[in-house]
């Protein structure tokens, strides 16, 4: 059977976090950064704002020109998504979902579905009506277009090992995607703030997203015995971004010398914290320990343990503003894909190239006979 590339096997960067010691704070060079392997550590960084400050900006480009923040990095704090916005926004999901399927299916239909590209307009689309409940319908469907834009135009500025030049031809098409998005935004109607501040906030609402549902894609097909009597949907969802966080890793930086569980880190100090190795942590996940790598939705059942305690959606004032409308947003593609019989076409690997991700997630559907997965 095809199978899902583990991530404890991919390497890299995600090799040298989940490889750690959990022993405390540690040190992952000579210089650090510093990763933390508990969750009062991970707490801490996330929650302390005097002492842990927001790192730059997500262009790599140093510029905080545009920033309207109080903090030294000049990042703002997003206020949630409010719950008529979420419920707005799902209405939108759940019927560009069906239009992409339904798309694919006249204009492809002995090819594979992608989940990652089936899901790109879905996910913009509703995250900005979320976002952006004033926009009508063509201009909203204009904005989606122009973030996705931007969104493909960062991939090659994040991925590089180090920051492109200024006039190298990545940054220009960045910077142009950048320009494009703003000038549509800044006449916007009901726009709170500047045009900077909703591109971010439309950028990380619609890119993580992509990537957690197509994980859950992945997860499901990989193991498609699993019925919607079987399992709840939401325990999908929650052993999804337990196991494949798209944001599998945050920083912060240190605004003088901290002592973080007895260590001291300097000022200045890159300080880590990833919900994917605390969603491996044997206090935190019911099972047995030695199984806390596999894909058991069942194990939520425990009530004694919270989902969530791994801090996929951060903590602290910089916690993910859109958490509710992606939780419900998985929920509905979990429900979805229960009610199917879902299967890899080839094998799915990690790309860690912008967070994590599957690539590619190629995958057949087959609707499940009545009664089955009872």
């Amino acid at each position: 059977m095809t199978q899902l590339d583990s991530v404890e096997s991919a390497g890299g960067r995600l090799g040298a976090v989940l490889s750690a010691p959990r022993s405390g704070v540690v040190a992952l060079g000579r210089h650090g950064p510093w990763l933390t392997t508990s969750l009062d550590q991970a707490r801490q960084v996330l929650t302390d704002v005097s002492d842990f400050d927001f790192p730059g900006d997500v262009t790599r480009s140093g510029d905080l020109s545009a920033s309207r923040g109080e903090t030294r990095s000049g990042h703002v704090v997003f206020p949630p998504v409010t719950p008529d916005r979420v419920a707005r926004g799902l209405a939108v999901f759940a019927a560009e979902w069906d239009a992409a399927l339904a798309e694919h299916d006249r204009s492809t239909p002995d090819e594979p579905y992608d989940a990652m590209a089936l899901l790109r307009r879905p996910v913009a689309r509703c995250t900005t009506t979320a976002v952006l409940p004033s926009l009508d319908v063509t201009r909203r469907d204009l904005v989606a277009d122009l973030v996705l834009d931007w969104i493909d135009a960062l991939a090659p500025v994040i991925a590089a090992r180090r920051p492109p030049r200024r006039w190298s031809r990545a940054r220009r098409r960045e910077g142009e995607a950048r320009s494009a998005l703003h000038a549509a935004l800044a006449v916007a109607p009901g726009l709170d703030g500047p045009p900077q501040l909703a591109a971010t906030m439309l950028a990380a609402g619609i890119q993580v997203p992509i990537a957690a549902g197509a994980w859950l894609v992945a997860w499901l097909a990989a193991h498609p015995s699993k019925g919607p009597r079987q399992v709840d949907a939401s325990h999908v969802v929650w052993e999804t971004l337990r196991l494949t966080p798209p944001t599998w890793i945050t920083a912060r930086i240190t605004t003088r010398e901290v002592d973080l569980d007895g260590h001291r880190v300097p000022s200045g100090a890159v300080v880590l914290v990833s919900p994917l190795l605390l969603g491996r942590l044997p206090e935190l996940v019911p099972g047995e320990p030695s199984g806390l790598t596999g894909f058991a939705p069942d194990r939520w059942r425990d009530e004694t343990q919270r989902p969530g305690a791994w801090l996929p959606f951060g903590a602290g004032p910089h916690a993910c503003p859109g958490r509710h409308l992606g939780m419900a947003i998985l929920t509905h593609l979990s429900e979805w894909g229960l009610a199917r019989r879902l299967a890899l076409s080839q094998p799915v690997v990690v790309d860690q190239s912008r967070g994590i991700a599957p690539l590619p997630c190629r995958f057949v559907v087959a609707t499940r006979e009545a009664g089955a997965g009872a």
